[in-house]
């Protein structure tokens, strides 16, 4: 694994984990977001570092106040637990859905959400220095779709320009 790696992906995988917003979402936001209400598994491999390696997460997602939805998140990765949580939310006066998010590796953020159909679409892009001192780029998706969820990312490493990468589809 690319020296630094263990917080990186927390941070990208944080974007999983969100934190209270105000919303007042209408009948169709509100329903959309309850759709994904449950308990959701995902696993992939994590590519780019000294060999591919299992990711594993799981997901709860519950209903929150005033149409929001909040989650936890687990994800191990070799010896290692990621833990996430937060709150997505649609936001009438913006017009937008919005992800709050942390983590145990240290990260937080929000997160717009861009709905195509019956997707909504989160990203977040992140510079950082790890725990190992490295300077880094942080970028990650995150895919509500239909009734699935997916969670897109990778981790550059600006000195080495070193990149690790994943795609985590996520179920029931």
């Amino acid at each position: 694994m690319v020296k630094g790696g263990k917080s990186a992906i927390g941070v990208a995988m944080m974007l999983v984990g969100l934190a209270a917003t105000p919303a007042l979402a209408g009948p169709g936001e509100q329903a959309l977001l309850a759709s994904y209400v449950g308990n959701w598994r995902g696993e992939s491999i994590l590519q780019g570092g000294d060999k591919p390696e299992p990711f594993r997460c799981r997901l709860a997602v519950s209903p929150g106040n005033s149409g929001k939805i909040n989650y936890t998140g687990r994800c191990t990765l070799v010896n290692m637990n990621l833990s996430v949580s937060g709150t997505i939310a649609y936001v009438d006066a913006k017009g937008q859905y919005e992800a709050v998010m942390t983590s145990n590796a240290g990260f937080s953020g929000i997160a717009v959400g861009k709905q195509g159909g019956d997707e909504i679409g989160f990203d977040l892009v992140e510079r950082q220095k790890d725990r190992g001192g490295n300077d880094v780029a942080i970028g990650s998706r995150i895919f509500l779709v239909g009734d699935s969820i997916r969670v897109d990312f990778q981790v550059e490493f600006n000195d080495s320009g070193k990149l690790l990468t994943t795609s985590v589809p996520f179920a029931r």
